[in-house]
């Protein structure tokens, strides 16, 4: 039985290794996202050494911090230990780094880089809805994030 992702996923990779400006190509993945689970913001962010920064979004507006250190915020723990960070409510998380008022759960995905594993960039997805994000949920986004890797690698 064919994955639901499938097809989506073929449309993530055709997207980023289009011929599109990096920048473009940022915010035509994260409008993707943002459909695919109807969900209120979506964020694509690079890291570096010591600082993650915006490279584009789909949502209400930029984030509060579009440039912060690796080990701040949700991120920053995603970044520490490579993995998928969920929360189901962020007024109780006190990493949570507050992008909109009323976000109430946020997921952030890594993006490891194929050769040295190195966290590279995230895709931070958030709602005004407490425990938002299912188990399907991560799985999808996570899928996302592989299939959107050539954005950093290319």
């Amino acid at each position: 039985m064919a994955s639901p992702f499938n097809d989506f996923g073929s449309q993530i990779r055709s997207l980023v290794s289009s011929s599109a400006d990096r920048t473009q190509k940022a915010r035509q993945l994260a409008e993707k996202i943002r459909e695919l689970g109807n969900y209120r913001w979506v964020g694509v962010y690079d890291v570096g050494e010591e600082l993650v920064s915006i490279i584009a979004w789909s949502g209400p507006g930029p984030p509060a911090y579009p440039t912060f250190p690796t080990s701040k915020g949700l991120t920053g723990s995603a970044i520490e230990q490579k993995r998928t960070v969920v929360v189901g409510d962020v007024r109780n998380d006190p990493r949570y780094l507050t992008t909109f008022g009323g976000t109430l759960s946020e997921i952030i995905i890594p993006i490891l880089g194929s050769a040295d594993k190195r966290v590279i960039g995230t895709i931070d997805v958030e709602s005004k809805l407490e425990n938002a994000f299912s188990e399907r949920d991560r799985q999808l986004l996570e899928q996302c994030a592989e299939a959107s890797r050539p954005l950093w690698e290319a």
